[in-house]
């Protein structure tokens, strides 16, 4: 990364140009910003304890090299310079005055809560995150042995869990997948198994076909409440029952072969990686799964890790998940990948089928991906079941077989 240099030519009011450098780069007092002329300033007692009062306005303190460099053309003046070491993601975020602060090309801009949030988790995840949090009001007893169990028979049926976790009890695999804290369920135990959910608000997922390509008017409204399968089977269902199935015989098989609109396998990705990497401390917002005539939109309340962009995701890039004990569950029982190739199986699986890349988006406040709903040739037989009532039995067999979803009109 190339270091930031801030040239200063007024050094008043230190205090205000120095958080401007804290985060990588240098900060120069006495050369002019637009034409680089070297001014200099005259550097007593009272100067260099303003400087070192500046600085220790950061927290947490931070070593600071300081040289002064005399002018020639300016006798008695000398340049300022400072170095400050770059901030490297997993460090605690600086403070300047108590106040965060981030840098948009020459701008600075005190830091949004959101993502100050995000770097203090990143710190401390074992004392900030939200999964790893106790669940207030919920036990083992709570939870979902069989799905559990279930889960666990696809981990091992994956190579991924070990063939005794059959005959270990739940309450010990969980502890060792950091899902119990001091035997209380965590917040993430009870999204993955738990039944209780009346404390969670934000387990939910609305659901709507709307009819053209904005919301002024929908032909079906759903909203399912539950834990992270029973969400995860809700979308999937809904896609099976609005979408497009087409079918046709191909030359090298005699079978029919059939296929959603949108590959199955890119939006089931798409849930999965909606419901993981959801902020779920944010208990006022929901995942949305809509429908258009033109596009599927999964939106999922929370922002982009520092080192991922709507550009760059598509690009192989390492992992960075929001729940990362919840992720390693998910990767165990063969749900979830932990190489960051969500993005890259959702475009392999989408021109497999001849289908548009998907794109992703975000707002500051959702990560948006967004399926263009294809054109089907006429030589493809189309069924249309977008008036069709239809269950979930009917059109998708769940995840794991537990107790009934609630669905809400």
């Amino acid at each position: 990364m190339a270091e930031n240099i801030n040239f200063i030519a007024n050094p008043a009011n230190l205090c205000v140009h120095l958080h401007r450098a804290y985060c990588l780069g240098w900060l120069i007092f006495g050369i002019a910003p637009k034409s680089l002329k070297i001014i200099g300033q005259e550097v007593t007692d009272k100067t260099q304890q303003e400087i070192a009062q500046a600085l220790a306005g950061l927290e947490p303190a931070v070593d600071v090299w300081v040289a002064y460099v005399d002018v020639p053309e300016q006798p008695g003046n000398k340049v300022i310079a400072m170095h400050f070491d770059g901030w490297v993601w997993g460090e605690r975020p600086h403070t300047f005055h108590g106040c965060p602060y981030y840098k948009v090309e020459s701008t600075t801009k005190v830091m949004p809560q959101d993502m100050y949030d995000e770097r203090i988790r990143a710190h401390q995840p074992q004392l900030y995150a939200w999964e790893r949090l106790a669940a207030d009001g919920v036990t083992l007893a709570d939870l979902n042995e069989n799905l559990i169990r279930n889960c666990i028979r696809r981990g091992i049926d994956g190579g991924r869990i070990p063939e005794s976790a059959l005959y270990e009890p739940t309450g010990d695999i969980l502890s060792k997948w950091k899902l119990l804290k001091n035997g209380v369920p965590t917040n993430g135990a009870v999204l993955l198994f738990s039944n209780n959910i009346d404390e969670y608000p934000q387990f939910t997922l609305r659901m709507a076909r709307f009819v053209g390509t904005n919301k002024n008017m929908f032909r079906d409204n759903q909203r399912a409440e539950g834990n992270f399968f029973q969400l995860l089977d809700a979308g999937v269902a809904f896609c099976f029952k609005h979408l497009s199935l087409s079918g046709r015989i191909t030359n090298h098989s005699l079978e029919r072969e059939e296929h959603l609109e949108v590959p199955y396998h890119a939006l089931r990705e798409a849930l999965i990686n909606a419901l993981c990497h959801r902020h779920w401390e944010r208990y006022n917002l929901t995942i949305s799964l809509a429908i258009y005539d033109d596009r599927i939109e999964i939106a999922s309340p929370g922002i982009f890790p520092p080192q991922i962009t709507p550009e760059n995701i598509k690009e192989p890039h390492e992992s960075y998940p929001h729940n990362l004990k919840v992720a390693e569950a998910l990767y165990r029982m063969t749900y979830l990948e932990n190489w960051g190739s969500g993005a890259r199986r959702i475009i392999d699986a989408c021109q497999a089928q001849g289908v548009e890349t998907p794109t992703w988006s975000s707002d500051g406040g959702f990560v948006t991906i967004t399926f263009k709903r294809p054109y089907f040739a006429s030589d493809t037989t189309k069924i249309d079941k977008e008036d069709k009532k239809a269950t979930k039995e009917d059109k998708y067999r769940s995840t794991i077989d537990q107790v009934p979803l609630k669905f809400k009109k």
